[in-house]
């Protein structure tokens, strides 16, 4: 069995069909991100960046990518451990910042909180968190710091 799995996005720039001078001031920042058997993905620049702010960007995908694997990851050891989870959010940001002549994130914070279904499980469901982050596939794929502050509850 393969190791490697690859992923497709076909990225179309939407700009050209809005018939404005293409400027740095008056270019669309729009395009459609397509992904293989996915409904499409409408997308912008960030506003900072003269982007539409009611559409998703690269900033808010990769920080959405981080604590979705986080989450996901998370889950799957939850569930092979045998500790119940039964409500997950996140409420996760990203720094970017110009370091050098770059603009580059600097870190991304994830606060996961987590309701699990029994008190006996929250030490080890803090701890599986730790193992959720060295697992993590996109977090080990990114080259700046990215912080799990973790919070469990229980409810049920």
């Amino acid at each position: 069995m393969s190791t490697a799995h690859e992923f497709r996005c076909h990225l179309t720039w939407t700009g050209a069909k809005a018939g404005k001078p293409f400027t740095y001031d008056t270019y669309s920042r729009d395009f459609l991100a397509e992904t293989p058997g996915k409904p499409p993905l409408p997308l912008s620049g960030a506003e900072a960046f003269k982007g539409d702010p009611a559409k998703s960007n690269p900033e808010d995908l990769l920080v959405a990518s981080l604590s979705a694997c986080h989450a996901l990851t998370y889950l799957a050891i939850c569930s092979r451990s045998k500790v119940t989870v039964l409500a997950y959010e996140d409420e996760a940001s990203g720094t970017l910042e110009k370091v050098g002549d770059v603009m580059k994130f600097t870190s991304v914070t994830l606060r996961p909180k987590v309701t699990l279904s029994k008190a006996d499980d929250e030490t080890r469901a803090l701890t599986l968190h730790e193992k959720a982050h060295h697992q993590c596939f996109i977090a080990n794929s990114v080259n700046f710091e990215v912080r799990v502050e973790p919070q469990i509850v229980v409810g049920g």
